[in-house]
C-alpha cells in the first residue's frame, strides 16, 4: 500500500511537471527602436488628379495614405512632441465618440447637437495634427479637379469639405473649393429624398431654404455645416460621379490642414454605403508604422475599395449591429491571451453590446490607443506585467501606467497578446502593444482604460494588419504583414 501512494504521488508529480512544461508562457522578440530625435516623416510626392486621366470601367482602386504628422502645422515639433500631442487628440476622439455612442437614437451619426463589384484603391497618408483623424488620402473634388487632402474615418459617415465662400474656415495645405468652378457640383433640394436621410432635414425647411442644409457636430465641439450636394471624387485610377457630400461653409474645430473628411462609417450616408453598387461596400486599409515615410524599405500605408480589398484568408469576424446607432463597426471580442494563456478577468461579458445600444467593442481608424473597459483593463495589464517581470520598470508616462525602461537594449523578449474574436483570433506583434514614448528609450504598454462601457480597438494595434470591412457580408477581416 505505501508502495502503491508512493507511485501515485511520483506518477502527480510528473504529470504536473509535464503540463507546467507544456502551457510554458509564450514571448515574441521586439525591437528597441526609440522614437527618432528629429522630423522623419513627410508628405509623398504631389500627386494631380483630372477627369481625363481616369477611367469610368475601373472595378478596383488603391490609394496611398499618409499620417497627419506630415501635414502637421507644427514644423519645429519633434517627435515626441508630435506624440504627446497625438495622445491629447486621442483623448478628444475617445470623448467624442462615447458621447456619440452614449446619446444618439438617429439612424445615422449626422445628428445635429447644440453649437456649445469593382473597386479602387489608393495612398494612406498618417498625421498627428488632425482632430478628427490620424490618417489622410489624397483626391481630387469636382470638374475640372481640385486636388485636396481628406480624413479617412470610419467613425463617421457624412463626406464633407470646406466651401468657398466661407463664413468661418480653418486653414487648410490646399486651396479651398470653389463649387461655382465645377461642371458637376449640384446642390440637393430641400424636401427631396436625398435631403431627408439627413436626420435634420427639417432645417432647410425651417430656414425656407430650397437648398438642403446639413450640419455635423463631434464631441470635441467641432463643427461643419452648409449646403448638402452631390459632386464629382476623383481617386487615382477612378471617377466616382454624383457623391453625396456637404459644402461646408462655417466649419470650426480641430481640422487643420485636410479640406475635410471622407465618411468610412457604416451608415447609410457613408462613402462606402453610398458606392455599394460599384464598390460592393468593400474596403480595407493597412496602416504602417506611424514613423514611416513611405520609403522603398517601408511601404505606404493603402487604402483599397472593392472586391480585392477583401483577402479570402483574414481572420474574419461578424460585425454585431447597435440598434441605437448605425455608424461604428461593432465587433465580436471574447477575450484576450497573454503569454499563451486567456486572461482570467477579461471575457466576453465585458464588451457585451446590450439591446439598448450600450457596452460593445468598436474598432475605430481615428482612435490610436485601445481603450478597455476599466476591469477588463486592469486584468490584462497585471497579467502582462506579470509577464514581463524581467524588463526594468520605468514611470508612467501620460495615459499610460505600465512602462518599461529599455534603453541600451537592442531587443527584448515580451509576453505575446492576442485578441480572440468570434471567428478566429488575431496575434498581435510586439510593436503593437509596446511602444516608444521618447527617445531615450522608455517604452509604454499600449492599452488603456476607460470607466465607460464602451471599448475601442485603435490603430496602433491595427498597424502592419489589413483590416478589411465587408459591408454586405457584415464582416470585419484581419490579414497580418499585409501592407
Amino acid at each position: 500500500m505505501e508502495r502503491k501512494v508512493l507511485n501515485t504521488l511520483f506518477f502527480s508529480v510528473v504529470a504536473v511537471l509535464f503540463f507546467t512544461s507544456s502551457a510554458s508562457p509564450q514571448y515574441q522578440t521586439l525591437v528597441v527602436n526609440t522614437l527618432p530625435s528629429s522630423a522623419t516623416l513627410s508628405w509623398p510626392e504631389s500627386e494631380s488628379f483630372s477627369d481625363e486621366s481616369v477611367s469610368e470601367s475601373t472595378t478596383s482602386l488603391s490609394v496611398h495614405l499618409s499620417h497627419v504628422d506630415a501635414l502637421s502645422s507644427f514644423s519645429d515639433a519633434s517627435p515626441a512632441d508630435l506624440f504627446n500631442l497625438r495622445l491629447q487628440r486621442d483623448s478628444l476622439r475617445v470623448k467624442s465618440i462615447t458621447s456619440l455612442a452614449a446619446v444618439s437614437t438617429g439612424r445615422n451619426a449626422t445628428k445635429r447637437t447644440p453649437r456649445s463589384a469593382g473597386g479602387f484603391s489608393g495612398a494612406v497618408i498618417s498625421g498627428l495634427s488632425q482632430g478628427s483623424g490620424e490618417y489622410f488620402m489624397r483626391l481630387g473634388v469636382g470638374t475640372p479637379a481640385t486636388n485636396v487632402y481628406m480624413v479617412l474615418d470610419t467613425g463617421s459617415d457624412v463626406v464633407w469639405l470646406q466651401c468657398s465662400p466661407c463664413k468661418a474656415c480653418y486653414n487648410q495645405s490646399d486651396a479651398i473649393f470653389d463649387p461655382k468652378k465645377s461642371k458637376t457640383f449640384a446642390t440637393v433640394p430641400c424636401g427631396s429624398r436625398l435631403c431627408r436621410r439627413l436626420d435634420d432635414s427639417s432645417e432647410c425647411v425651417t430656414r425656407r431654404s430650397k437648398t438642403c442644409l446639413y450640419q455635423v457636430s463631434y464631441g470635441d465641439g467641432s463643427f461643419t455645416e452648409g449646403d448638402f450636394s452631390t459632386e464629382t471624387l476623383t481617386f487615382h485610377g477612378a471617377r466616382v460621379d454624383q457623391v453625396p457630400l456637404g459644402c461646408g461653409h462655417d466649419n470650426e474645430g480641430l481640422f487643420v490642414g485636410a479640406a475635410g473628411l471622407l465618411g468610412l462609417g457604416r451608415g447609410g450616408l457613408s462613402f462606402p454605403s453610398q458606392t455599394k453598387n460599384r464598390y460592393n461596400g468593400k474596403f480595407s486599409y493597412c496602416l504602417v508604422d506611424r514613423t514611416s515615410s513611405g520609403s522603398s524599405s517601408k511601404p505606404p500605408s493603402t487604402i483599397v475599395f472593392g472586391n480585392d480589398a477583401v483577402p479570402k484568408t483574414s481572420v474574419f469576424t461578424p460585425l454585431l449591429t447597435n440598434p441605437k446607432l448605425d455608424t461604428f463597426y461593432y465587433l465580436q471580442l471574447l477575450g484576450i491571451s497573454v503569454g499563451g494563456s486567456r486572461v482570467p478577468g477579461v471575457s466576453e461579458s465585458q464588451f457585451k453590446l446590450d439591446a439598448t445600444g450600450n457596452g460593445g467593442v468598436i474598432i475605430d481608424s481615428g482612435t490610436s490607443v485601445t481603450r478597455l473597459t476599466q476591469s477588463a483593463y486592469v486584468a490584462l495589464r497585471d497579467a502582462f506585467r506579470l509577464g514581463a517581470t524581467k524588463l526594468k520598470r520605468a514611470p508612467s508616462y501620460s495615459l499610460f501606467d505600465t512602462c518599461f525602461d529599455l534603453s541600451g537594449m537592442t531587443t527584448v523578449k515580451v509576453p505575446t497578446v492576442v485578441f480572440h474574436f468570434g471567428g478566429g483570433e488575431v496575434s498581435l506583434p510586439a510593436s503593437n502593444y509596446l511602444i516608444p514614448v521618447n527617445t531615450e528609450g522608455r517604452f509604454c504598454f499600449a492599452f488603456a482604460g476607460t470607466m465607460g462601457s464602451l471599448s475601442i480597438i485603435g490603430n496602433i494595434q491595427q498597424q502592419g494588419f489589413r483590416v478589411a470591412y465587408d459591408l454586405v457580408g457584415s464582416r470585419v477581416g484581419f490579414l497580418s504583414r499585409a501592407c
